[in-house]
């Protein structure tokens, strides 16, 4: 197990986005420390306890930061080596670790060593560094050869991972990361694209740098346990979660999303022991207050993220219900530029108080952090499990009926148990073997057993 992963609560930032940086880098100007501006950031994220900062692409690339031309050079348009570096330290001050983007399976079209091929052809040193490179036909860019993109996009230039030059340069790039910026783990792009002997291999590189390294991958589709075992990464982004999140309440259907965290984490359940990246929106995704039809249900949404297994993470803005849809073109409505989280104006005033809220139980009850899932009730708009551990046991029921709602299911606990409300206070006993419940509308009960 990673020693500090369950115990986290992540932000999502996108700072190109968030700093308001040019759409493209003319590769020419004088860097512009927009990233000094995240630091106003960090007493926001403190309030929302957070502890693990995941921040979006930072190395200079042609547009969007994952058309990467410079692995070792902080992108001119957010700053400086410096300015990073300074930015981190502020954040280890506050207590949040940070995650970097790990962009390792493609490049963008300006990178060097492609600008190289593109110059030299056949006779460049780094022809070898390219998949798929075939110099009997030409690429949709009119290029002397042909090459591999991802998923069909040609700017996005696709790296020959089994090259050992490119591992070399790959790792060297984490080192400096590691020892110039001190980072605490990253976030690996396209994961499931890329070999896993690669992933395998940079792990044990990470690992032998620090031992408490944390390593996500992007895995959109297929068996988590493919990535997430002893020899490669501790974590993957729970894609299956994230669409039963939103798709349950929006089809008032809570069967979907409890039978993915049965399948995930009940007894027998193929994840139990893996802390999995728990989210509702990201800078790929529309924004969850676009995705859901009732605004109300993101407060039973957030406590159910903050209480189900595995490490739960915002993306920035959704805090405040900002809206955000993706076009056929554009992914730039996701990713804002926003103000000061002061200046911020939120669509659902209350949400932040109550994200706090739900952050402080998941800080407080090591079972919502490390314990078992079991589930105990559940109906179409209506979802009760038991978290527990050798010494803690807490209940948490949901109600994503927006009116109130009584339920009463069985119970394995004594007769006479007592268990006290630790979200809205109150309290209730087992009887008959039972546990009746009255709900609020789209609210949470999160009930810990006392005696």
């Amino acid at each position: 197990m990673h020693p500090w992963a369950n115990d986290a609560q992540a932000y999502h930032m996108y700072p190109l986005g968030l700093c308001g940086a040019p759409t493209n880098n003319d590769q020419t100007s004088q860097p512009v420390a927009r990233l000094n501006q995240l630091h106003g950031w960090i007493e926001h994220l403190q309030s929302l306890g957070i502890n693990l900062l995941y921040l979006g692409p930072v190395f200079e690339s042609s547009a969007h930061g994952y058309d990467t031309i410079d692995y070792f050079s902080v992108d001119r348009r957010l700053g400086t080596n410096a300015d990073l570096q300074q930015l981190i330290a502020a954040l280890h001050a506050a207590g949040i670790r940070v995650l970097l983007d790990g962009v390792f399976n493609h490049v963008g079209r300006d990178f060097w060593a492609f600008r190289d091929l593109q110059a030299h052809g056949h006779n460049s040193a780094y022809a070898a560094w390219f998949a798929g490179l075939d110099f009997n036909q030409r690429s949709p860019y009119g290029d002397g050869f042909s090459y591999q993109g991802w998923h069909g996009h040609y700017d996005l230039v696709k790296l020959n991972l089994h090259n050992s030059n490119v591992r070399t340069y790959l790792f060297q790039a984490v080192n400096v990361w590691v020892e110039q910026f001190a980072i605490d783990g990253l976030r690996l792009d396209a994961a499931d694209q890329i070999e896993h002997g690669f992933l395998a291999e940079l792990a044990g590189h990470c690992k032998s740098l620090r031992s408490d390294f944390l390593l996500i991958g992007e895995v959109v589709h297929g068996d988590y346990r493919q990535w997430t075992n002893a020899g490669m990464l501790d974590s993957v982004t729970n894609y299956e979660a994230y669409k039963g999140l939103y798709s349950s309440l929006n089809d008032c259907n809570y069967f979907e999303i409890a039978y993915s965290l049965n399948r995930q984490f009940g007894a027998g359940g193929i994840y139990r022991a893996t802390p999995l990246y728990n989210f509702v929106d990201n800078h790929d995704v529309d924004r969850i207050a676009s995705t859901l039809h009732n605004h109300a249900q993101l407060y039973p949404l957030h406590l159910l993220l903050y209480t189900m297994p595995g490490l739960p993470s915002l993306y920035y803005g959704s805090e405040w219900a900002l809206l955000g849809q993706k076009t056929a073109s554009s992914d730039q409505a996701l990713r804002p530029a926003l103000p000061q989280p002061a200046l911020v104006q939120a669509n659902q005033p209350d949400l932040v108080a109550a994200i706090r809220r739900f952050s402080q139980l998941r800080h407080d009850y090591s079972a919502l952090r490390h314990g078992e899932y079991a589930q105990l009730y559940v109906q179409a708009e209506q979802l009760v499990f038991v978290r527990w551990t050798k010494e803690q046991t807490l209940v948490v029921a949901l109600n994503a009926a927006s009116t109130a709602q009584s339920c009463q299911f069985t119970v394995p606990f004594g007769e006479g148990s007592v268990l006290e409300d630790r979200l809205n206070g109150g309290e209730t006993r087992v009887l008959h073997g039972q546990l009746q419940l009255e709900l609020a509308p789209t609210w949470g009960q999160v009930w810990q057993l006392v005696n």
